[in-house]
């Protein structure tokens, strides 16, 4: 079968966040620079963000970026193994401005011992910021990887415990 991809670019306060829809949901965000983002070739024709499905994400997005929306209620297709989406479905429910450890996402999957099958996992997030894995942090509270760089997760990390507008984004920084 024989799946149509779309996307297109939205600007951020961490910099420009490519979207990419198949079949008209929501299956990828990507920013500038992230380890394991797919080529672009893959994302399929570039639409304007005004074609379904990305206003409404487009929307939601500018209202996390501003602090009025702390959880996402969006169509989503993740697309990976089991064990990955077993993964991903948790990260959506770390509360907004919380962090979880990667051990402690591991006992929740029931797995105490997986926590580093967890990171990997968490590391192949196909749509970042929306399935929150910058909300993952490692056991002794440090910032250990984040596709999108260290940098941007301590960023929004910070943006989420403070519920403050990500000012420092609009910088240039990114």
């Amino acid at each position: 079968m024989t799946h149509t991809k779309q996307h297109t670019v939205v600007d951020s306060p961490y910099g420009p966040l490519t979207l990419v829809a198949t079949d008209g949901v929501l299956s990828g965000l990507y920013m500038a620079g992230q380890r394991h983002r797919p080529a672009e070739e893959t994302f399929g024709q570039r639409v304007a963000a005004t074609e379904e499905p990305f206003p409404e994400v487009a929307r939601q997005l500018a209202a996390y970026f501003v602090g009025e929306l702390t959880e996402f209620d969006l169509p989503m297709r993740l697309d990976g193994t089991a064990f990955q989406r077993s993964v991903w479905a948790q990260l959506v429910r770390i509360p907004y401005g919380q962090t979880w450890s990667y051990g402690e996402l591991a006992a929740r999957l029931g797995k105490p011992n997986a926590s580093r099958a967890v990171g990997l996992a968490n590391g192949r997030n196909p749509i970042g910021i929306i399935v929150p894995c910058h909300r993952v942090i490692g056991a002794s509270g440090g910032m250990t990887g984040y596709g999108g760089g260290v940098d941007r997760k301590v960023r929004l990390l910070e943006f989420e415990s403070s519920g403050r507008d990500a000012a420092a984004g609009r910088q240039g920084l990114f």
